[in-house]
């Protein structure tokens, strides 16, 4: 029986050593997230911290020297043709979000409440995606032919008796590099905001018009807020795919016009790589101010 005693109160020391190393519940979830923070530590703020460095960096024709100057930061920002540029950058940025907001926002709309079946529903998004099974160089440049001075547009306007000569600016031109855009951004607009619609709780709709509100009234007092969320997550898509394209700017302009990210790849296909880096930590801090204004005026965790 003594023997039996001992036993026991060892086994209960032991159980109290052991459960005296139990982790608290942050710290099991801190090790849970592990994972993922290694690998984002290692495929996204690895990378950056990398180009921050290089951005000091000394270069020539013959190779990089590491090194500690802000030489590339202040030609980047004291050149005039750097400012044109992010000002033509943010030009396009905000014609291609106005754009896709509009179009995304009215085809989110019918799609969450003119469409009565969730089969017809899933359908119609699933054909929206439909132009996304193909690469985005071959959609921007299925519009050549379409806009080109011999293309499907100018042929029909010009047998139609509408114009009597092709129309130059429809190819290479702002135009075409903004309508390409909007072609292929604009799914990036609507998948969120139909997503945040589908939400929504079609009673509210129903206390609104039984306290007299007209269709239009629903839509801005009661729609357009609820779906603010969709919208703003919407809007980063979209504003950080336009300011980091540069093959679409380049292919659709006919080198006409120019990007920042433009402005990137040539550098570094002129060895510029601490030029370009400089230019990429810019164009960074940009886009992460608005994205911070964007957060500021509307709060995504209600859709997250």
């Amino acid at each position: 029986m003594a023997t039996i005693a001992a036993e026991a109160e060892e086994g209960s020391h032991g159980a109290r050593g052991k459960s005296s190393f139990r982790l608290s519940p942050s710290a099991i979830s801190y090790l849970q997230a592990m994972p993922l923070i290694g690998i984002l530590g290692f495929f996204f703020l690895l990378p950056i911290a990398m180009i921050s460095v290089v951005s000091f960096w000394d270069y020539d024709f013959a190779g990089l020297y590491p090194d500690f100057l802000t030489m590339n930061y202040t030609d980047t920002l004291g050149s005039w043709v750097t400012w044109k540029t992010y000002l033509n950058t943010l030009k396009f940025t905000a014609i291609v979000w106005a754009l896709t907001l509009l179009i995304g926002f009215w085809v989110a709309y019918f799609l969450a409440f003119h469409i009565r079946k969730t089969s017809t529903q899933m359908i119609l998004f699933l054909v929206c995606t439909v132009p996304f099974m193909t690469s985005n160089i071959i959609r921007m440049i299925s519009w050549i032919p379409v806009l080109g001075r011999n293309g499907l547009v100018n042929s029909a306007l010009i047998k139609m008796g509408i114009i009597p000569q092709p129309i130059e600016w429809l190819l290479y031109s702002d135009f075409a590099v903004v309508l390409a855009m909007v072609h292929l951004y604009t799914l990036f607009m609507v998948t969120p905001i139909f997503n945040t619609l589908m939400r929504i709780d079609r009673s509210l709709f129903e206390a609104a018009r039984d306290a007299g509100a007209s269709g239009w009234q629903v839509l801005w007092n009661v729609v357009i807020p609820l779906a603010k969320p969709g919208m703003a997550i919407g809007t980063i898509f979209v504003v950080t795919l336009v300011m980091a394209d540069f093959s679409t700017v380049q292919v659709m302009s006919g080198g006409q016009s120019a990007s920042v990210a433009l402005m990137m790849k040539n550098q570094m296909s002129l060895l510029q790589y601490p030029a370009a880096a400089a230019n990429a930590v810019v164009l960074l801090a940009v886009v992460l101010l608005m994205v911070a204004a964007i957060l500021r005026v509307v709060d995504i965790r209600k859709e997250l």
